[in-house]
């Protein structure tokens, strides 16, 4: 997939099918509306074309607010590069592209230095200054420019529709597995592993203390989940992560830590990806640090029976 910066670099040589939007997730919405425009740019003959941005636009227009994210702009590419998608281009948007109408955004940005043809909008998808235009209005404005309108339809998964919004609040509720059907796969968090104080150890539960790589991602919800590890070229690793301010030891700070069931090794410094399988139960306070072990003991037996139902799904 090639990957263009607008307007840092140079326009677009070709005709498209392109469709526009945040695409956090890169979810199971998004892959059915990807799919579709992937079909209709084999029918007319054109590329696939996916436009998103490099920071989310109300980044521009409200100075100071921080997004909860559910992919980074890497994760992102590299999600729908697998999808199969023949371009992305992605817009650092300013203020000056934030004050285009949806008509001059259309016809200056898409049709003349992008070369669109066909725009597959989302259902829910607006664009241009106001955000007040939808579906027709760009469907009058595309035949004034000469772009093709197309909109596309919601996938719905369960009772509601796939959406970015209702997966985050799914993982800060805590509720991973839902997350992970909307998804089409697990949520993950990447991050390095940094010293913390050793408490697992002492107790006979050594973890890694993971310091996230973007402070934009969302953390799921205080509590304990089932989890796998990836650490560079080493076997897929299985554990428990525990997400909170360890009350047992009257803790006041957030940690993120994982116990992996495997022999750890030296892990500081080192770069990890996990992913969220289920979770198990709350965060909560014990009596003692013996009962806090026992505890963990029976977090880990539950874990590894979700974890061999986990790796028998299809």
């Amino acid at each position: 997939m090639k990957i263009l910066y607008y307007p840092d670099e140079s326009c677009c040589i070709g005709n498209y099918a392109a469709t526009v939007g945040v695409f956090d997730g890169v979810h199971l919405g998004h892959r059915y509306l990807l799919a579709r425009l992937k079909d209709e740019a084999g029918k007319q003959g054109l590329q696939s074309m996916v436009i998103t941005f490099e920071r989310l636009p109300r980044q521009t227009v409200q100075l100071g607010w921080q997004p909860e994210l559910i992919t980074t702009l890497s994760e992102k590419l590299r999600l729908l590069s697998e999808i199969g998608i023949d371009i992305t281009v992605v817009l650092r948007f300013d203020r000056q592209m934030a004050a285009l109408s949806a008509r001059d955004f259309m016809g200056n940005v898409l049709y003349r230095q992008l070369g669109v043809r066909l725009l597959l909008t989302g259902y829910d998808n607006r664009f241009g200054h106001d955000r007040t235009e939808g579906g027709e209005a760009y469907r009058l404005y595309g035949s004034e420019i000469g772009i093709r309108v197309l909109c596309g339809d919601p996938l719905t998964v369960g009772t509601a529709y796939a959406s970015s919004s209702r997966i985050r609040q799914l993982l800060k509720d805590g509720r991973v597995e839902e997350a992970r059907q909307c998804l089409g796969r697990s949520y993950m968090l990447h991050g390095r592993v940094v010293h913390g104080e050793q408490i697992g150890r002492k107790i006979g539960f050594p973890t890694a203390n993971i310091e996230p790589d973007d402070n934009c991602k969302i953390i799921p919800k205080d509590g304990v989940y089932v989890v796998t590890a990836q650490m560079g070229d080493l076997p897929m690793m299985r554990g428990v992560m525990n997400i909170g301010i360890r009350p047992t030891f009257n803790g006041d700070r957030r940690t993120i830590e994982v116990n992996i069931f495997d022999e750890m090794g030296d892990f500081y410094g080192k770069d990890i990806s996990i992913q969220f399988i289920g979770r198990l139960r709350d965060e909560q306070q014990f009596p003692s640090a013996e009962a806090l072990a026992e505890q963990i003991g029976k977090d880990k037996m539950e874990a590894e029976k979700r974890l061999k139902i986990y790796e028998q799904e299809p």
